[in-house]
């Protein structure tokens, strides 16, 4: 898929990309390279990941890192209760050796996601969202499937892919990651939008809703992330949510008042929320096409 192709898909997805951003979506895919793509909470990271799986008519195969996470939920299980009613009818059938081989077998391995998308049929995209907030020992067993797409099970070998995934991993820094990892990925770091990018994901994304409204919603969002007393800044996704909300009420103009009443659509601490109130998010700005504070 070559880069004008690739942006010509994302166009469909109704996603906002810059340049850059579509070059190394294009060229990661071309080489069959693992993405890292590091930002913020709420830039749109795991987004990406989904607009190509959309893009590239790909099964999306996520796996979700959290502390503790291991290979019996990210690589394969075996299915224990299975494998006792087979040990249970079989053992006075066949002998001890061929009992034992016989339940190491495809019959009763249990796929979880990243011995999923290597033995996929067709190629997926595989998202392995927030690398960062798993344990480094599990980062480093990652490293073969990166570097080689296989991995190795004890009690069967090594499984090579069948088909070579496009592999999203995302971080929000919680944690540096390794070296290792990085030499592996080709790499993109999000931001939060500029005011312009923001007001372009609003037009794409909730067209129905009046130029002025977006524009008003744009501002005060780019407002309350330059201000440090904003401890969980607003995400993309949270914007969308909040400008719904208020197109739902019919709102067509922010006031002080509709402010406070949908500000936990935006804002989801309560010292945030106080922390916006004490702000004057209207007074100083001016609304229109494409204003600046």
């Amino acid at each position: 898929m070559n880069l004008e192709y690739l942006k010509q898909k994302m166009d469909e997805q109704h996603y906002v990309y810059d340049e850059t951003m579509a070059t190394v979506l294009a060229v990661a895919l071309a080489l069959g390279r693992p993405l890292l793509i590091e930002g913020a909470a709420g830039v749109g990271k795991t987004e990406i990941a989904k607009v190509m799986a959309a893009a590239l008519d790909r099964e999306l195969v996520r796996l979700q890192c959290y502390e503790g996470l291991d290979e019996s939920k990210a690589l394969y299980e075996w299915n224990y209760q299975k494998q006792l009613l087979a040990i249970q009818v079989g053992r006075e059938q066949q002998s001890g050796e061929e009992l034992t081989r016989s339940l190491f077998s495809d019959e009763y391995l249990l796929e979880r996601p990243l011995l999923k998308s290597i033995r996929a049929e067709r190629e997926v995209v595989l998202l392995i969202d927030e690398i960062d907030k798993a344990d480094e020992e599990f980062e480093a067993f990652l490293l073969e499937l990166l570097s080689d797409m296989q991995v190795s099970i004890p009690e069967i070998g090594t499984v090579k892919a069948k088909t070579v995934p496009f592999v999203v991993l995302t971080s929000n820094r919680a944690r540096p990651l390794s070296d290792a990892l990085r030499r592996r990925c080709a790499y993109l770091y999000i931001d939060y939008p500029s005011l312009e990018k923001e007001l372009a994901i609003l037009r794409a994304k909730v067209p129905q809703v009046d130029e002025q409204l977006r524009s008003q919603v744009a501002l005060a969002v780019q407002k309350l992330r330059a201000n440090d007393a904003i401890v969980k800044k607003p995400s993309i996704a949270e914007t969308l949510d909040w400008i719904s909300a208020l197109n739902a009420l019919g709102i067509r103009e922010l006031t002080p008042q509709t402010l406070r009443s949908t500000a936990g659509f935006l804002l989801k601490e309560n010292e945030d929320i106080e922390s916006m109130e004490k702000m004057n998010l209207l007074g100083s700005w001016s609304y229109g096409g494409s204003h600046h504070e």
